[in-house]
């Protein structure tokens, strides 16, 4: 009898490796699917343009419903993550992404599109409080700086999605297109789901039941670099001024490189095009060069953070990505513009997941709630303050604007190099 009490327990709270690894997988394969659903609704959206019959300034309006619905969700999906626990949050927040991605084909007005994005919006910004929290549990537990290799699922995962999409576009309708990706998505979350709802989230070391772990096997490891102390020890996650502050400056690192995203994203081809007389071809590689960075930045993200620690890891990545996006937006040739997009890519690759981990390990999903929603807000605020610095100066100067916001990360990041120090 007690050996089937110590199985059950080891069942329910995972402490051991096998039950990480799995959970690990399982939470990886959320975070490609989350890109992945994603990127292919975004290859579909000049299709759907032409089927609601939507002026530009009318489909601007109807696509703010995605961030709108995602940004009034973020926090309360905290919430829920904190009563009801990451894991479930996560798979019903999976499917309500896989059915929502099947519904903007249906409408055939601006208005119905916009209705749907809402939900569509909604069900994307909670499941990425909800995976990114149970990302922050375990990456405690493994004791090993793993969050940027979710993140460079979430990439990988959105660069399928789009080549995929590209692929079927000719042929398929957006109607059985997103019908389809909807359909995958609930399948891979039928088949991943029961990892997540079969363990809990674990817990670090330090608060397992089994007490605190001896000090006489040497030397701890921690994934914050000799420096800056490991992030378990916030798990009690008390949520006193100072924490509620600090999670706010995580928030802003969040908000400095999200903004480069969305400021590549919708600009970086048009400088290419417009400014430098690339053709199209060469334009859309733009982006392309900056997203495969971030892709290998975030996959090697491990290694440089045990090497190095967050606080540098943030502080050469800001300034590097500083430097790369003033070569992009200054540089008089094509190829030196694609070098510069390049390194920005993998300078601002490792700020949010570091950004966003910090937040959770101070305050719980209420910290990666606030941390995500300042970021996705970033993400909001690139595309239009570069159009309105565009109209006053030039883009090239517009676009230096992404090299000033990776600095500020940099010093956000060397200014609170101790904030987590216990």
């Amino acid at each position: 009898m007690p050996q089937i009490n110590k199985t059950r327990t080891r069942d329910a709270v995972p402490g051991h490796g096998n039950d990480l690894t799995r959970l690990r997988i399982a939470l990886t394969t959320f975070f490609a699917l989350d890109g992945f659903v994603f990127a292919g609704w975004v290859v579909r959206i000049p299709a759907i343009k032409e089927q609601t019959g939507a002026s530009p300034s009318t489909l601007g309006l109807a696509l703010l419903g995605v961030s709108a619905g995602a940004v009034i969700t973020m926090m309360f999906t905290g919430r829920l993550c904190s009563r009801y626990g990451s894991h479930p949050v996560t798979v019903v927040c999976a499917v309500l992404l896989s059915l929502s991605v099947t519904l903007p084909p249906l409408t055939h007005s601006a208005a119905a599109l916009g209705a749907v994005l809402l939900l569509f919006g909604a069900a994307y910004g909670s499941i990425n409080v909800a995976f990114n929290s149970a990302a922050v549990d375990l990456v405690a537990a493994l004791r090993r700086p793993v969050m940027p290799t979710f993140h460079a699922a979430f990439s990988l995962g959105g660069m399928i999605g789009a080549g995929l999409g590209g692929l079927v576009a000719g042929s398929l309708s957006p109607t059985h297109h997103l019908l389809g990706l909807g359909i995958i998505g609930l399948l891979v979350t039928a088949l991943t789901a029961p990892t997540l709802l079969r363990l809990e989230p674990p817990r670090p070391p330090e608060h397992s039941a089994a007490g605190p772990r001896p000090t006489t096997a040497g030397p701890e490891p921690t994934t914050a670099g000799p420096e800056e102390p490991a992030p378990a020890k916030a798990a009690p996650h008390r949520l006193t001024p100072r924490t509620r502050r600090l999670v706010v400056v995580f928030g802003l690192i969040a908000l400095c490189t999200a903004y480069g995203e969305g400021a590549l994203a919708d600009w970086g081809a048009l400088h290419l095009r417009q400014d430098l007389g690339s053709s199209a071809g060469a334009a859309a590689a733009g982006y392309s060069c900056f997203a495969l960075a971030m892709t290998v930045g975030r996959l090697t993200g491990t290694t440089l953070l045990e090497r190095l620690g967050r606080t540098r890891t943030v502080v050469i990545g800001g300034g590097v990505a500083a430097a790369g996006m003033l070569l992009g937006a200054l540089a008089p040739a094509l190829w030196a513009a694609l070098l510069g997009y390049s390194v920005a890519g993998l300078g601002l690759a490792n700020l949010f997941p570091v950004a966003v981990e910090r937040a959770g390990a101070l305050a719980g999903p209420s910290g990666v709630a606030t941390a995500s929603t300042l970021g996705y807000g970033g993400m909001l605020l690139g595309p239009p303050a570069i159009g309105f610095m565009t109209d006053w100066f030039s883009l090239p100067t517009a676009l230096t604007s992404v090299a000033v916001l990776a600095g500020v990360a940099a010093a956000i990041g060397f200014a609170t190099r101790r904030a987590t120090a216990g």
